[in-house]
């Protein structure tokens, strides 16, 4: 992977993790119950941008990530704040330990990239121009 596709994957993935922790922001609020219609749509937004974006990194990232079914499992099993507020402390915490290993899981492939990334940035000059 030249460096340039590399630095836009490590930009892309930063972003999706960002989505992730809005997205626990929402089950938090869900869970205190106060939230307001503007959070239900900033939810939803939430949602697409991180199935948007699942589908762009899943078609360049080879190996290990969260799997798609996961995502998609996680993201049905919180279709709005307003049933997530409605849920027992069981099925919350459930959806909270769905939401923590698939941002564990991020976070694992983030670090890989970034010492794929460090490895060719501290490559020879010439080798990294002609990719030797």
């Amino acid at each position: 992977m030249h460096n340039k596709k590399l630095d836009q994957l490590v930009s892309q993935m930063e972003s999706h993790l960002e989505c992730w922790k809005q997205f626990n922001h929402y089950l938090n609020l869900g869970r205190s119950k106060k939230f307001t219609t503007e959070d239900e749509n900033q939810f939803l937004e939430i949602k697409s941008v991180i199935t948007q974006e699942l589908e762009i990194i899943l078609s360049v990232v080879e190996g290990p990530t969260p799997s798609r079914e996961d995502v998609h499992t996680l993201l049905a099993g919180a279709p709005s704040i307003r049933y997530v507020s409605e849920l027992n402390e069981g099925s919350l915490r459930g959806l909270e330990n769905q939401w923590h290993r698939v941002y564990i899981s991020w976070q694992s492939l983030m670090g890989q990239l970034k010492v794929r990334q460090r490895e060719l940035d501290s490559r020879p000059f010439y080798s990294r121009m002609f990719g030797r």
